[in-house]
């Protein structure tokens, strides 16, 4: 994905800025209802949608203008609020400055959410045209501007603060970014923070001289870790079960599915439980203390102690009832992190290899989870499914034509993996009763991949085949082979042994298998 229009890459990796093309959008959904947050804001934001008002009352070009856009945001609004704005918050960071407000790269490259909504981008410059919108933010950015340095030293010691928690220099050769951009039209309660690609993105507005510094510091947490653990990721097999364990966690599909989120956020997580704000007052012994107050005073000393610990200990616990069910082991982890002098960079591989798996997976299993979760303040820009993510897709929906289509476009031009490609095409083969074609390719399978659940599950199939055709020694071959295939899943297992114990019969229903068949194979 293309990096956002606002990203310098000869600039510095941590920016704070406005966006004269965010302002454009951002008056837009004023002009057109967006009232959220309107009591807490800024008073420039007030200001700005009182001249924008004047403007439309002076032209009446400028309202039918202003009509236009308004029904175009009323017919693509969406239920979720958040990700309503979100879509108009990423178109923005994806056009070139006004008066032009055009995209800076192919659809394809830009993120799905901008993509819904870029036809308003002639509507848009339309409408700032007629009501002189770029003369109004000529107006205002010195207040901008006074804004940004304000807060640029409260972020520089938000970022001086974490990076020195975890003994971590600024690195500038990271080649990943991190921005934050502050814009007074919009909610200050509703931060956005996205990641696109390699770069991470905060758009936050101000209410009385300051933004939520607390979901700012989070999605900079995310910008440290996240490549230290992506680095790591195929390392991060044997935490796999943990995935299980989740599954009926209320968390997002992202954390319920991709192990290394998992890890990350609960590692986040148990940072900030261990340097948050208890609002508990430490009481400190005077150096000067007579002796016989000693006693007293240090007993009040560890009476503040524990209560700041009862806090923290209590934010770890919600999280862990959330589905975070790591949490709790990083608190630790990290506490012993804070008593040496390794930075997180030297110390994540010891953090997160010397866990005991098996350990942690009993004490997750007796986590009792509630109902809601809060959702994670970062979202990452949702990528376009190509090759055999796509094929997936198409025959999880039915489009048979399309995934095989796919699935053999990527053999022959050698662009994804020739095994997950067979396995693919075999089970499509069985979907059009294709049976010595679905026994190749099952077995072509077998020979390329590296997947040991791709491999165990072709041999499944193959059972299955061999079972039909009444060929039980050849099946129960397959069978076994299956269970040394090294899966570990519960499903295979299962299938692999039902085989066994007994023949294979053909469903009622033509489909890829019975109960006991694999999940998609999307990686």
């Amino acid at each position: 994905m293309k990096a956002p229009a606002l990203v310098d890459p000869t600039g510095p990796d941590i920016t704070l800025q406005g966006s004269e093309a965010l302002f454009d959008v951002a008056v837009a959904l004023n002009a057109c209802g967006y009232d959220q947050g309107l009591a807490v804001s800024d008073p420039v934001r007030a200001r700005i949608r009182e001249e924008v008002n004047e403007a439309l009352q002076q032209s009446a070009p400028a309202r039918d203008a202003h009509d236009q856009v308004c029904t175009f945001i009323d017919q693509h609004r969406l239920a979720d609020p958040g990700r309503d704005l979100a879509q108009y918050i990423s178109l923005a960071l994806y056009v070139t400055p006004p008066p032009d407000l055009k995209p800076i790269a192919q659809t394809d490259d830009m993120p799905i959410d901008a993509t819904q909504v870029v036809d308003i981008l002639p509507l848009l410059r339309n409408f700032s045209d007629l009501i002189g919108l770029h003369l109004i933010w000529v107006h205002y950015r010195p207040t901008y501007d006074r804004q940004l340095k304000h807060l640029h030293e409260t972020l520089a010691a938000m970022v001086d603060d974490t990076n020195a928690y975890l003994k971590m220099p600024l690195d500038s050769d990271t080649g990943t970014r991190f921005l934050v951009v502050v814009e007074p039209m919009l909610d200050p309660a509703e931060i956005n923070a996205r990641v696109y690609g390699t770069d991470y993105v905060v758009v936050a507005s101000p209410s009385g001289d300051a933004i939520r510094m607390n979901e700012v510091r989070h999605t900079y947490l995310h910008y440290e870790i996240e490549p230290l653990l992506y680095a790591r990721e195929s390392a991060l097999d044997r935490l796999q079960p943990f995935l299980k364990v989740v599954r009926d966690a209320p968390l997002s599909y992202t954390y319920r599915s991709d192990v290394v989120s998992l890890v990350v956020e609960c590692m986040i997580r148990a940072i900030e439980a261990r340097t948050m704000d208890t609002g508990v007052a430490i009481y400190n012994i005077p150096a000067d203390i007579r002796r016989s107050d000693l006693e007293a005073a240090t007993r009040e000393h560890n009476a503040t102690v524990e209560a700041a610990q009862a806090v923290r200990r209590n934010a770890v616990q919600e999280s862990m009832e959330q589905g975070y069910v790591l949490t709790a082991y990083f608190y630790q982890a990290f506490a012993a992190f804070e008593r040496q002098p390794q930075s997180l960079k030297e110390s994540i591989g010891t953090m997160v290899y010397g866990m005991d798996v098996g350990s942690e997976l009993s004490l997750a299993k007796h986590v009792t989870f509630v109902d809601h979760s809060e959702d994670d303040v970062v979202r990452r820009s949702p990528q376009r499914l190509s090759g055999l993510d796509q094929a997936e897709a198409d025959l999880a929906k039915g489009d048979y034509d399309a995934a095989g289509e796919l699935a053999r476009k990527s053999l022959d031009d050698g662009s994804g993996d020739a095994g997950r490609a067979n396995f693919i095409l075999a089970r499509l083969a069985i979907l059009h009763r294709d049976v010595p074609g679905a026994k190749h390719d099952f077995q072509e399978t077998i020979r390329l991949s590296k997947d040991p659940r791709l491999i165990a599950w072709s041999h499944i199939y193959l059972g299955r085949i061999f079972d039909v055709e009444n060929q039980r020694d050849a099946a129960v071959a397959e069978y076994q082979a299956a269970l040394t295939a090294r899966d570990g899943q519960p499903d295979t297992k299962r299938a692999a042994e039902k085989g066994l114990k007994q023949a294979y019969a053909v469903p009622q229903q033509a489909q890829t298998g019975d109960a006991d068949q694999p999940p998609q194979t999307t990686q």
